[in-house]
């Protein structure tokens, strides 16, 4: 593998093709036994856009924009963690609503939907701002094509997923769907998640709840995103079930 005394020798060309078709540091050079200097900062750089996204508080209108609030009618509630250091530190606080967010998801939204969508802070707040002006546009579009009625969409401060439960509880949606931002890495913080579930209810776990992940970029693109999480809960629907009991099907494969 080339050193730094090797910067005139060129990688060969599957080398570079490699390189193209991921954000993975393969193939990144030495010097000597060491990562080269432009790689260990690039390492410090991402490991700091993993550190704030995570660390970042949610603030709706300044990260999506007073005008995509307006537009979509987005409120915003919280779990029962009341700081992010507590959100980070207790993962079940952040599983449930809190009392007056109980009370005021009750008052703001109708229930029994068809479609319930809830945007979570989760472990990047920096994928909700990234992804959700794309993707949320584009579910209502194909969801009230299908004919479906969709519920109010709203926005949870220190989201953990399990937090689907208690959607399902109160608003009693026939699939929910919670957008979250997923937990950074080194390659990317700006991942959103989307998780789905069919009448979820108290007690119910991962493995009644299907995930479509990887959601920017130069991972699943926006558009696509939003076909598979319809295409997902339109089986769901026929299927009366979701999670392990459910697989996703592909009718096309688009890029």
């Amino acid at each position: 593998m080339p050193s730094d005394s090797d910067e005139s020798l060129a990688w060969p060309e599957i080398v570079t093709k490699i390189r193209a078709r991921t954000p993975a540091r393969l193939i990144v050079g030495r010097s000597g036994a060491s990562y080269r200097t432009g790689t260990q900062l690039d390492l410090r750089v991402a490991h700091a856009k993993a550190r704030d996204a995570v660390r970042a508080e949610l603030d709706v209108e300044k990260h999506l924009g007073a005008d995509f609030v307006n537009r979509w009618g987005l409120f915003e509630v919280c779990s029962q963690a009341k700081s992010k250091d507590e959100f980070l530190l207790r993962p079940p606080l952040g599983r449930s609503f809190s009392e007056a967010s109980r009370s005021d998801l009750l008052k703001r939204c109708r229930p029994t939907n068809d479609l319930q969508i809830a945007i979570g802070d989760g472990l990047s707040v920096a994928a909700v701002f990234a992804q959700v002006p794309a993707l949320l546009p584009l579910l209502h579009v194909g969801a009230r094509a299908r004919g479906w009625t969709v519920g109010q969409t709203f926005v949870i401060r220190h989201c953990r997923v399990g937090i689907l439960n208690e959607i399902g509880e109160i608003l009693r949606p026939t699939v929910a769907i919670l957008l979250i931002g997923e937990r950074p890495g080194l390659a990317t913080a700006v991942s959103l998640s989307a998780y789905l579930a069919y009448c979820p209810l108290a007690g119910h776990t991962d493995a009644d709840r299907n995930l479509i992940s990887n959601i920017h970029e130069r991972g699943v693109k926006a558009e696509a995103a939003a076909r598979r999480i319809l295409n997902l809960a339109a089986q769901m629907m026929k299927a009366k079930a979701s999670g392990a009991q459910l697989r996703e099907q592909f009718p096309r494969l688009e890029t």
